[in-house]
């Protein structure tokens, strides 16, 4: 089972279609990279499964739980290690 799947993201800014049917795996220890030409998607990728920016297809699968419709500021516990080594935080 696959620690991150994205299946057949579609993202939409506007009329123009950022995102077309993306789908990757990754598995417990890989490290992986986006590459591509400017324009091609990268960063929206990245943004959308961080849930900074919605999708409007496809599914978002961290650790066997659907986080596709979670907002960013939800994906990381207030309680995280990150959190209280005095990282930006806040909620509010």
């Amino acid at each position: 089972m696959a620690m991150l799947e994205v299946k057949d993201l579609e993202v939409f800014y506007g009329v123009i279609q950022a995102l077309k049917g993306i789908s990757f795996e990754v598995n417990q220890g890989e490290i992986i990279a986006l590459i591509g030409a400017n324009g091609a998607g990268k960063t929206t990728t990245l943004h959308t499964v961080t849930g900074l920016i919605p999708s409007k297809e496809g599914s978002i699968i961290y650790e066997g739980k659907n986080i596709t419709r979670l907002p960013g500021y939800k994906l990381v516990p207030w309680e995280s290690p990150m959190c209280r080594r005095g990282a930006e935080c806040s909620l509010t």
